[in-house]
């Protein structure tokens, strides 16, 4: 049961907050831009150009041009290969496909020549297959072989996994991580510069008061900003929530309960508001690329990953993912709650170590 000190301090600080309109409109303004951005996109990718070039001019390479031509992934361009290779370095040809003449030789292996630019390698890798199976069907409707087995592949999720349903869990992550930092760490700094926590601490107001107050300020404040951010991505973007949204709130009110640790310790290593902004900016910032809010963590270097995922943005962003997205449960990401755990006793540690009530920075 809260005391009344605690009570009086919270409504306090949600007061403080709320005289604020200026940070809570540009707070909530950026997650709504970048999620309806991505949201509003229908998620339709234009067609890939290719050119092609067809010295054969067989029925066989009418075929393949015909049966490429009808994959909506692909735009045809077909012309002669110095045309094409004028467009290629232009940059208006993805790739560009060269038939030989022996095509429609059905005796020996034709090789099909691919010309790409360098920087479009990794894009190819991904586009190959689908090249590939278009040939594969057009040597088995000419040697009229049946293929011996069909694999079926179907998704037991019954869900498509959108980028937006990716980026919905990192943007909140984000968003709890930075209002969290400001309610404690720069909060802690201005007080402590306008000698508001000097006076506290001579009052009858107790320091647990004083912290369990801004953290239960910052808790509410917090699931309201997410609370907007999810119901705008939910009703209005039809994002697509497949776990429990009591566990995923269970795990953002842990998070919020590590994050205001941590921008205790802040706050606590930083005695001026210059200080202050520097020492969160080096917490934040390096998180921001490699905590895997707005792409996955495998896509870093190798030597980067094991640090990446056990950045405390990274373990809130894997949770909140892992039960809006895969629908686990938070029992399910224990080792996710165990880190988030090990951060809370982390920050807890480094700010009752540091933390000073009495000193005035200039």
């Amino acid at each position: 049961m809260l005391r009344k000190p605690q009570l009086y301090l919270t409504k306090v600080f949600i007061q403080i907050f709320l005289r604020n309109k200026q940070y809570i409109f540009f707070s909530l303004l950026l997650p709504v831009v970048i999620l309806g951005i991505v949201g509003l996109n229908d998620g339709e990718r234009d067609p890939v150009d290719i050119g092609l070039v067809d010295y054969s001019n067989s029925n066989i390479s009418k075929e393949f041009i015909e049966k490429l031509s009808n994959n909506a992934l692909f735009n045809i361009n077909q012309s002669d290969e110095v045309n094409l290779r004028n467009k290629l370095i232009k940059g208006e040809l993805t790739l560009i496909l060269v038939l030989p003449n022996d095509m429609g030789n059905t005796n020996k292996t034709t090789n099909i020549k691919l010309l790409a630019d360098k920087s479009q390698i990794n894009f190819i890798e991904a586009i190959k297959p689908i090249i590939n199976q278009t040939l594969i069907s057009v040597e088995r409707e000419i040697s009229e072989k049946i293929p011996m087995f069909s694999l079926e592949i179907k998704d037991i999720k019954s869900r498509t996994q959108t980028y937006l349903d990716f980026l919905l869990p990192g943007i909140m992550a984000f968003m709890l991580m930075n209002l969290s930092i400001a309610g404690s760490g720069f909060n802690v700094v201005e007080f402590r510069r306008r000698g508001i926590l000097k006076r506290l601490f001579v009052t009858p107001i107790k320091p647990i008061d004083f912290v369990s107050a801004i953290v239960i300020a910052r808790m509410v404040i917090v699931l309201g900003q997410l609370s907007i951010i999810f119901s705008f991505a939910f009703f209005f973007l039809d994002v697509n929530i497949v776990g429990s949204i009591s566990h995923l709130f269970f795990v953002i009110m842990l998070s919020v309960l590590m994050f205001l640790t941590l921008g205790f310790s802040i706050g606590s290593l930083a005695k001026t508001q210059e200080s202050v902004g520097v020492i969160a900016s080096i917490f934040i910032y390096p998180q921001i690329v490699m905590s895997g809010v707005f792409f996955p963590i495998e896509t870093l270097p190798e030597f980067i990953q094991p640090f990446s995922e056990i950045l405390p943005l990274s373990i809130v962003a894997d949770a909140m993912r892992s039960i809006s997205s895969d629908g686990l449960s938070f029992l399910a990401v224990y080792k996710n709650m165990i880190g988030i755990s090990i951060w809370i006793v982390i920050g807890t540690f480094v700010s009752t170590k540091l933390f000073v009530w009495k000193e005035v920075a200039g």
